[in-house]
């Protein structure tokens, strides 16, 4: 299983920081989310993308986790010469993580 059979992402961005918001699709999967999906493991996941840290926070009343991810967007919207300078890419990109021991 990969995570987009469970879940859908959101992508934001400032500066060079990278927001990724990663919501079930139903709240029961919300507990595997959490479990699975920890800030190593998406740093791992992104890494060749990735130059900072990545940060989790766990939004529970929302059933959602927030991952900020620094250095990620090669200098920014306005600077970088990167072909997804706003980083939506790496929404799709966290989808494709493996989850669930499959």
């Amino acid at each position: 299983m990969i995570l987009h059979d469970i879940a859908h992402c959101r992508a934001g961005d400032k500066g060079d920081t990278s927001i990724l918001s990663l919501l079930p699709y139903r709240d029961e999967d919300f507990p595997l989310l959490v479990r699975e999906v920890t800030a190593e493991r998406v740093r791992a996941h992104l890494a060749g993308q990735l130059r900072g840290e990545v940060v989790r926070y766990v939004l529970p009343n929302l059933c959602a986790l927030q991952f900020r991810c620094r250095h990620a967007l090669d200098g920014g919207v306005t600077t970088s010469l990167a072909l997804d300078t706003h980083g939506k890419g790496l929404s799709f990109r966290l989808l494709a993580l493996p989850i669930g021991g499959l």
